[in-house]
């Protein structure tokens, strides 16, 4: 188990004057977002209901790929509206509620897209994804290495890029609600920003 104090920041004001200004930006590179739609079109199925979790003013879905539904989770309602794949959106801290609004077994797929490195309880919130997400949807996490220094978590900042990929896929171990859980490097060949992802599938089996 990783201790608490991992998971402390720098900043640990309220996150919703943090995240108050909306930043209608692209966090990563042009590439690194070609590579996340990518992987996007690969896994997550096309007309199923999808989870956008800790969402923002883009999806980066691939647009000529239709779903039933886009349900956003989110710090900054301006960002979430702005955003034209969402069906839905719901405005929560997940580091002051970890637990999601969801009923169960309600999403055919989902991602995080360059936050998780934000989350100071990511098990807790890993496993109520395990309670949202059909038996056998897959959930991804992609990541690169750009943060917001002073509100990533400090384990975060000390791991390099293998060391990120290790620490998230434990996340999927420790929420003990994922199987065939995979590591994936897409960086851009050449130039561009860094892009891995961990892939699980929620396990067909009761969660205990």
């Amino acid at each position: 188990m990783i201790p608490a104090q991992a998971f402390q920041r720098y900043d640990e004001t309220d996150d919703a004057r943090f995240y108050i200004q909306p930043r209608l930006v692209n966090h990563i590179d042009d590439r690194a977002i070609e590579a996340t739609t990518a992987l996007f079109r690969e896994y997550l199925p096309a007309n199923g209901a999808i989870l956008d979790l800790m969402s923002s003013w883009v999806s980066h879905l691939p647009d000529d790929v239709a779903y039933r539904q886009v349900t956003g989770l989110g710090m900054n309602e301006t960002e979430l509206r702005a955003n034209p794949r969402l069906t839905d959106y719901v405005v929560q801290n997940l580091n002051q509620q970890p637990l999601l609004p969801y009923e169960t077994a309600s999403f055919d797929g989902g991602m995080v897209t360059v936050s998780v490195q934000y989350l100071t309880n990511p098990v807790a919130v890993y496993r109520d994804l395990g309670r949202v997400l059909k038996p056998g949807a897959p959930f991804l996490t992609v990541f690169s290495n750009r943060m917001f220094p002073t509100k990533a978590v400090a384990i975060w900042q000390a791991l390099d890029d293998v060391g990120h990929q290790q620490l998230v896929r434990s996340y999927y171990e420790q929420a003990g609600a994922f199987e065939a859980i995979t590591l994936l490097d897409r960086s851009p060949r050449g130039w561009g920003d860094p892009l891995f992802a961990v892939v699980g599938y929620r396990r067909p089996d009761e969660i205990v």
